[in-house]
């Protein structure tokens, strides 16, 4: 069976690390790859010959492949954009398990109170996390956002969350609130002032894995830190369940995963 992540850039990617791990360690003879595909050439990539049974989607194509799918699940409809498409019997269903995956990777390092919290970014991963944070708990979600104007996708999917929540909009010059600060921005734009405005947040969630640690990462220094591997192998661990109907083994992935990152950073 054959699955990949695409999307552009791509070489950075950990995912087929993961979940090579994870068909070694059930003995599947699956593959996956990396395939670098920009936003027209989605479409092309999703003809019945290409024998997909699995993909996985990162920027800039979320939003796109939902126009693409048969299927929409409930969650990817909520967020607004699919991470996940799964191909068979001439169908596509699209998903977004980077939703789960957030709520599983606080979860698995925090395991207090989620009552409101700040997003910083305005995009599709915005999206997903600042639900993350209302499926925990969160009856507030401010995003903070370089251009506040750009994120109204993000504000309307936080805002179709079941439970009603209040959603604010600001800019990465506001101080954060809340229980937990989510941050999809690039390590690049956490200067110190920002990092020092979140100094008083209980939870960091870095939704990067590399570069490692991020300015915010680094700043941890006792709080709960939940980290971009964390919610890479967490999503990832739903996607494989989705694709192959089988339990994910999260132990051999995450410890792929590790093994990876510790020979980029001495390289």
């Amino acid at each position: 069976m054959r699955c990949a992540v695409l999307g552009d850039p791509i070489a950075h990617s950990l995912s087929p690390v993961l979940h090579r791990a994870g068909y070694e360690a059930l003995g599947l003879d699956w593959t996956y790859d990396a395939v670098r595909v920009g936003l027209g050439e989605l479409a092309a990539q999703l003809r019945p010959e290409a024998g997909w049974r699995g993909l996985s989607l990162t920027m800039p194509l979320k939003r796109e492949a939902m126009g693409l799918a048969d299927e929409v699940t409930e969650r990817a409809r909520l967020v607004g954009a699919a991470n996940t498409l799964v191909l068979g019997d001439g169908r596509i269903s699209a998903d977004n398990t980077d939703l789960p995956g957030a709520v599983a990777a606080v979860r698995e390092r925090y395991d207090g109170p989620v009552r409101a919290g700040t997003v910083l970014g305005g995009g599709a991963t915005a999206a997903s996390t600042g639900l993350a944070l209302c499926e925990l708990g969160a009856g507030t979600v401010t995003v903070l956002a370089r251009s506040p104007e750009r994120a109204q996708e993000t504000l309307d999917a936080i805002g179709r969350h079941p439970t009603a929540p209040e959603v604010r909009v600001g800019s990465l010059d506001d101080v954060p609130t809340g229980d937990v600060l989510v941050s999809t921005i690039p390590a690049g734009a956490q200067t110190p002032e920002l990092v020092g405005r979140a100094a008083g947040i209980p939870v960091l969630f870095e939704v990067l894995y590399d570069p490692w640690p991020t300015p915010l990462a680094a700043s941890a220094g006792s709080r709960p830190l939940v980290g971009g591997l964390d919610l890479l192998v967490h999503q990832a661990a739903v996607q494989f369940e989705l694709f192959t109907g089988r339990p994910a083994p999260l132990d051999a992935m995450r410890a792929a995963g590790e093994r990876e990152l510790a020979q980029r950073s001495s390289a």
